[in-house]
């Protein structure tokens, strides 16, 4: 087997768990934001189990991008490439981890009567997730217009998170006592923000690995 074609076989492989990671990370935003929605501490609980695989498969696509690199002379566009995914999984990692910290939020809040309907924030949710599967299919697809289009989804979660903040300080002004759950969903609020933030770094990777530039140069 010439190397090009372990090279294409090994890169193959690494899209399929990148596919998988994505899919794990959708599964563990989802339910820690039903969880939240629904004080569903069970289902917030399993967040954390959702959080150990995605840690496990970053170690393991890593180690795969590392055994690609090892093999004799990559050319500029591999070695892009596979840097691009050795970058992007540390960024998936923490969605992972902002994921966690939310359902951690969740079991805190306890019983609690919340001091505000969940609206604003499940649609965050919705939006954040297609960020973060858009990111992934651009880079199998080397889809550079779905990669650029992630900055511009970002700007309805920067919208939606200026909306929830202020809705929060409104509920603190009105009532003192709403303070500390408010800053609860506050800490909310920016980690979704952040994993909005996680996409866009995703999608500048894409452009590098497809034309060698960084986006912000």
């Amino acid at each position: 087997m010439s190397i090009r074609v372990r090279y294409e076989k090994e890169l193959n492989g690494i899209f399929d768990n990148l596919v998988l990671m994505c899919r794990h990370i959708e599964v563990a935003i989802e339910k820690c934001v039903r969880a939240l929605s629904e004080q569903d501490y069970n289902l917030a609980k399993e967040v954390f189990e959702e959080d150990k695989v995605i840690d496990k498969m970053e170690r393991d696509i890593e180690q795969a991008c590392l055994k690609i690199l090892m093999m004799e002379h990559p050319v500029a566009s591999d070695f892009r490439e596979v840097s691009a995914v050795l970058k992007m999984i540390t960024d998936l990692e923490r969605i992972g981890d902002q994921a966690r910290d939310i359902a951690e939020i969740t079991i805190q809040l306890d019983d609690e009567e919340y001091i505000n309907k969940l609206v604003h924030i499940p649609q965050m949710a919705v939006i954040v997730i297609q960020m973060v599967k858009d990111g992934v299919q651009a880079y199998i697809n080397h889809d550079i217009e779905l990669a650029r289009s992630l900055d511009r989804t970002d700007d309805k979660v920067d919208e939606l998170f200026n909306i929830i903040m202020n809705d929060l300080i409104g509920l603190i002004k009105k009532n003192p006592e709403n303070a500390e759950q408010a800053v609860m969903f506050m800490m909310i609020n920016k980690y979704l923000e952040r994993i909005g933030d996680h996409a866009v770094n995703i999608g500048e990777l894409v452009e590098y690995a497809i034309t060698g530039n960084h986006p912000k140069n």
